[in-house]
């Protein structure tokens, strides 16, 4: 029997994969629009998988588009209590975050790099939208937060403008919370482990009146830190999360119902801080590197903490600390007109943000703080009208608008060892000397204030041609309008009147003020024929055009030879994408086996990028911002497995393989290995993109057995992913090896509805870098996110 186990638990692993049959294990789907169980087509085989994809509800083998989905039963039984562990279930997601604010997420290696510092800049859009029961968040960073009470997750590959709220270029992420019920039924849950790990969640639900039902559900989190600050003594990348949300369903009658949610979470924590991963060497002289006999390090007698990242030890000696919460109220309202079904969603989040970061990410005092207090309002509004019925033609029509406001206070202060870490011992033509203090205070206080405006009209049609073939058609125009305002000044340090020194301290910090007005309109839109080959069988062939808004640069503008700002950098233009792609979806051996696979081909135009100017516009420092390149091309093949192998044991698997790169890029920044003291750009045309694994695997196993009066399971998950490189300079230094994530639990189901269960996440105790940054100022010195040390615990839960 183990040798059966073993050639079963190979199988699963093998390198072809399915996706949607991810989402429920053992029990029925949901009809995410009613929340009501869908029957399953046989009692013994998979059950159907239920997705709004086309904002109807559907059978996943019969959209004819590449999606994977997440069921909540396999949320809860992989602990997958965050977006972030999604990328261990979905192998075409990414996933980066320098902290929370920083966070960024790809699909097939599109959208928003946080190595780019794009998901920093206010002023610009993520290109996987991210939506909670149908409302769009514009900033990744809530996204963060720990799931609570999930129903099912669906990512969306390749543009998904035509029927979402905002267009995105690179896929959606689309969540849907579980709905009140009108039968009584709750759940618990309370998990202990190393680090002093402590979960605590749950939900309840049940009628108010016969109309009337209430759902309230909670999450709350807490684990010692991973990484240990020998100078302060405190552990840092501690967790401290919770999350509450509060339903309300009306149903007065079968014709019409009405869904009110109001949530709230925030996230407090001593995080986010990152350890030395490695020092590179540059062509700059060499007491302006990090390493070396003669570098900035020994300059100051500092040695790293340690050298080895997965030590987990850091000295920084800055303030360090998370305090971000968001939530909102939304109300989604279904209105049945008999011929069609009316959808209204409203919506107003808000998003707070504060966190003080060690910029210089050492223990020598070059940054005392640094920090951008940030709030976020956005107000939205979507009408669709859904076609009802079977008809050989059905469609989905509508209206959105979308209301944008972040404002935020960019605060930076310098130490007393800025001036020699920073400038140097001398400045100038004349060899200034520089004074060790000069930096000692001196900072910088601002406003910036980001607005946008956003209206669209979208519809979908689709024509069943024949019984077997059906062409589908949807377009969208979108109109945006955002404004910027970006205001700084400097202060602090003592008083000089000589101009090199003022020259090399504005050097550092400089005041800006400037304002910017972006308006565009795009027509985006796709189109598919799907051909129903046989009752199991559906083949499908699709042009998918994408369009991801203009933005503005709300992070500072390179300085002309007058050190004014170059107004004509402060608006990026839009991002537009192509996406063609076929693929099959099988459901075969009565439903035993589910079976899909694609391929694609995405070519990208002014693609939202960091670049460096070579002229005479740029100063003395090296400086990098957000732009257009010309071209990026994706293309790769997908595929997805699930099966139920023997009675109670099941497995899935899913393959991504992905060849992406910069097509034309002459104006891309310089790996440091290359790069000297003057101001250089490099041509990065032809090279491998940035932030993308070229295989990606997910596998897992359920077994489940009866024992007693109840069942014992075990369930298994486990990624691989191979090497990428973690910056888009693409230097040899910021190379990510590829690593394997297996996690697992084995557990007992008593017949009253207790479970209790042992738990382990990264089983392996693998050690693998989670993304990096290189230390402003182009030092050497790289820093990155060590992933979390294996850790076991247990839970209980309870359902009634």
């Amino acid at each position: 029997m183990s040798k059966r186990i073993t050639v079963l638990l190979c199988a699963a692993a093998m390198p072809v994969s399915v996706t949607p049959a991810l989402a429920q294990s053992a029990t029925a789907p949901i009809d995410t629009a009613q929340g009501k169980p869908v029957e399953s087509a046989t009692v013994d085989g998979l059950p159907d998988v239920i997705v709004t994809a086309r904002r109807r509800t559907e059978n996943a083998q019969t959209v004819p588009a590449s999606l994977s989905v997440v069921g909540g039963d396999l949320i809860d039984q992989s602990y997958t209590f965050n977006t972030q562990s999604l990328t261990t279930l979905i192998p075409s997601l990414n996933y980066s975050s320098a902290n929370p604010r920083n966070t960024a997420f790809t699909i097939r290696g599109l959208g928003s790099s946080v190595v780019a510092v794009s998901q920093a800049n206010d002023g610009l859009e993520p290109g996987v939208g991210f939506y909670v029961d149908q409302v769009y968040h514009a900033r990744p960073a809530t996204a963060a937060f720990d799931f609570a009470d999930i129903e099912q997750v669906e990512e969306l590959r390749g543009p998904q403008g035509t029927l979402f709220g905002k267009n995105t270029t690179a896929g959606a992420l689309n969540i849907t919370t579980r709905a009140p019920t009108f039968t009584q039924e709750g759940f618990a849950e309370l998990s202990y482990g190393e680090l002093n790990f402590v979960q605590a969640k749950g939900w309840v639900s049940g009628p108010i009146t016969d109309t009337i039902a209430y759902r309230i559900s909670g999450v709350s989190t807490r684990r010692d830190g991973v990484i240990d600050n020998i100078r302060t003594g405190r552990d840092t990348n501690t967790l401290g999360t919770q999350a509450v949300r509060g339903q309300l369903l009306f149903k007065p009658d079968d014709t019409i119902q009405m869904r009110v949610i109001a949530d709230f979470a925030n996230f407090q924590a001593y995080c986010c801080g990152q350890v030395y991963l490695r020092a590179g060497q540059s062509l700059r002289a060499a007491n302006r590197q990090f390493g070396g006999p003669a570098g900035l390090a020994a300059q100051f007698g500092y040695a790293p903490a340690s050298t080895n990242p997965y030590d987990r030890v850091t000295d920084i000696d800055g303030p360090l600390g998370v305090d971000t919460n968001e939530g909102g109220v939304s109300a989604i309202t279904d209105w049945n007109l008999g011929f069609a079904t009316l959808t209204s969603v409203s919506a107003w989040r808000f998003w707070n943000w504060d966190a003080e970061n060690d910029r210089d990410y050492t223990g020598i005092p070059v940054q005392l703080s640094q920090h951008i207090p940030s709030r976020q309002d956005q107000y939205s509004q979507e009408l669709r009208l859904a076609s009802n019925g079977s008809g050989p033609i059905s469609y989905v029509a509508g209206l959105y608008g979308f209301r944008q406001r972040l404002v935020g206070r960019p605060i930076s202060i310098y130490g007393p060892a800025a001036a020699r870490y920073l400038i140097g011992t001398t400045t100038g033509a004349n060899a200034t000397p520089v004074p060790s203090n000069l930096l000692d205070g001196y900072g910088q206080d601002g406003r910036t204030d980001f607005r946008s405006l956003s209206y669209a009209a979208f519809g979908e049609v689709n024509w069943r041609i024949v019984p077997t073939v059906t062409a589908t058609l949807g377009l969208r125009y979108t109109q945006e309008e955002k404004d910027g305002y970006y205001n700084t000044t400097v202060s602090g340090g003592p008083a000089t009147t000589n101009a090199a020194l003022v020259t090399a301290r504005f050097g550092v910090l400089r005041p800006q003020s400037y304002e910017a007005h972006d308006s565009d309109g795009s027509l985006s839109g796709r189109g598919n024929i799907a051909w129903q080959a046989t009752e199991n069988t559906m083949a499908y062939a699709s042009y998918a055009r994408g369009f991801k808004s203009g933005g503005i640069n709300m992070s500072g503008l390179p300085l002309d030879n007058a050190n004014r700002p170059v107004l004509a950098t402060a608006v990026v233009r839009p991002e537009r994408n192509e996406t063609y792609e076929i693929g099959i979806k099988n459901t075969l051996f009565d439903r035993r086996l589910i079976f899909n696979i694609d391929g694609f081909y995405t070519k990208v135009h002014d693609f939202q990028a960091t670049v460096v100017e070579n002229s005479l516009t740029q100063t003395v420092q090296l400086r990098g911002y957000l732009s257009n390149i010309s071209e990026v091309t994706v293309k790769g093949i997908e595929a997805d497995i699930s099966a139920i192998l023997l009675p109670g044991l099941s497995a899935r698997t899913s393959f991504a393989y992905s060849d992406g790169k910069y097509s034309d890029y002459p104006a891309g920044p310089c790996p440091l290995e290359v790069q000297t003291a003057a101001t250089t750009q490099c041509s990065l045309t032809g090279r491998r993109l940035a932030s993308l694994p070229r295989f990606a695997l997910t596998a897992g196993l359920d077994y489940i057995r009866p024992v007693g009066n109840g069942e014992a399971f075990v369930h298994v998950d486990t990624a691989s992913r191979s090497g990428f490189n973690g910056d888009p300079s693409l230097s040899r230094f910021t190379y990510i090896r590829g690593y394997n994530l297996t996690n697992a639990n084995i557990g007992y189901r008593f017949a009253d509805g207790l479970e209790v269960i042992i738990w382990a996440r990264n089983l392996l105790d693998a050690d693998y870098i989670q993304n990096l940054t290189i230390q402003a100022g182009n030092s050497g010195l790289i820093l990155g996110s060590p992933s979390d040390p294996r850790t076991i615990g247990g839970t209980v839960r309870f359902r009634i």
